[in-house]
């Protein structure tokens, strides 16, 4: 039977312990060599990078300095969408109404919104009560009445809302006027520096032509205005009206483009976003790896789509007050009730909604900031 031997022994006397390492151990074994880990563990190890800090060739693994990071970043801008959430949800609508109030803009529309549905009811009860169905020879005292009474409400609020938009010149006057005074060019020393004021006809012929048609504008509805209050005669309160209506077909017209324009613009910011947003899901980066990269891309996604929300609902609103005044320009007969009702009613409400997000998001604003 043929025996096993061992490295360590030499004949059959063991050497000391301090002598039998060095014959166990293979001379090829350093222990100042880098460190191997066997590749059949569980476990393999991670792949090296070499340190940049030390001039030697030593290895060092990467930290989770990196991936904490990410968590950081990830939880600091999911905190901020957090906050804001529960921040609007303590909004209520009562206190957002209630800013509206306090503003002239905003009582016209409560107003306007009034107005519309007691006209667009009045539309519906003539219709209702002219059908076969419901039609009788005399109507009750009491529903002759109550129409005179709406009618005469409805005409009421409309002299309202003209008395709450007087002086709506002065916005667009006031931005004319800072146009007047200009300071001369740089090439001038500035201890000469001085302001030169140009000529009021000058800067007004020169204003940007939104600006002034808003101008003439307001100053034609100020002067309809004191005709049906009694201060102008009719026939210049009536050509005031007339004036002030093409102002105002115009201006909507002229909203009309720069809402097409802006609408493209967002359109192509969006594209540019969501392209890039689908460049880095195909390379492989997800919000694990570049967290702030995607989280600000999907922000500024969601805000530019928000945006175009907004736009396309000022959109309908010009149309509604396009169709609106050109009943009155062209002097349209047909079913000029019904379609000035609910042209009027429509655009109340969609101004009226505009009006109430601008008002929620300033309340937001000063609640976060506090």
């Amino acid at each position: 039977m043929s025996s096993i031997s061992f490295p360590s022994e030499h004949g059959h006397h063991p050497e000391p312990s301090s002598s039998s390492g060095g014959h166990f151990y293979s001379s090829s074994f350093d222990a100042s060599s880098s460190f191997q880990m066997n590749p059949l563990s569980s476990h393999p190890p991670r792949t090296p990078r070499t340190s940049v800090m030390a001039s030697s060739n030593t290895y060092i693994y990467d930290t989770k300095d990196e991936k904490e990071e990410h968590v950081e970043v990830e939880e600091e801008l999911d905190g901020e969408t957090d906050k804001m959430k529960e921040v609007e949800h303590k909004i209520r609508k009562e206190d957002v109404w209630r800013e509206m109030f306090l503003t002239s803009n905003g009582r016209d529309k409560a107003f306007k919104l009034i107005q519309y549905s007691i006209r667009v009811y009045l539309v519906f009860h003539t219709s209702l009560t002219g059908s076969r169905l419901l039609r009788r020879p005399a109507r009750p005292p009491w529903e002759v009445e109550l129409l005179k009474r709406l009618q005469s409400t409805a005409s009421g609020f409309s002299l309202t809302r003209k008395l709450l938009i007087l002086f709506n010149w002065l916005a667009p006057l006031t931005a004319i006027m800072a146009q007047q005074t200009v300071p001369f060019s740089a090439e001038q020393s500035t201890e000469t520096s001085k302001k030169t004021v140009r000529p009021f006809l000058h800067t007004v012929l020169y204003a940007p032509p939104p600006v002034l048609l808003e101008l003439v504008n307001a100053v034609a509805d100020d002067i309809a205005t004191y005709a049906r209050l009694g201060l102008i005669g009719k026939r210049t309160g009536e050509r005031a009206m007339r004036f002030a209506d093409w102002c105002w077909m115009l201006s909507t017209l002229v909203g009309l483009v720069e809402n097409g324009v802006e609408r493209q613009m967002i359109g192509n910011l969006q594209h540019e976003v969501e392209n890039r947003l689908y460049s880095e899901s195909m390379t492989g980066a997800t919000a694990k790896s570049k967290p702030k990269i995607s989280k600000i891309d999907e922000k500024e996604l969601s805000r530019l789509q928000k945006q175009d929300y907004w736009l396309q609902v000022t959109r309908a609103k010009l149309v509604m007050d396009l169709i609106f005044v050109s009943y009155d320009i062209f002097k349209i007969k047909r079913a000029k009730d019904t379609v000035k009702a609910f042209t009027g009613l429509a655009a109340a409400i969609l101004s009226s909604a505009k009006i109430y997000d601008r008002h929620k998001n300033a309340l937001l604003k000063s609640i976060m900031t506090l």
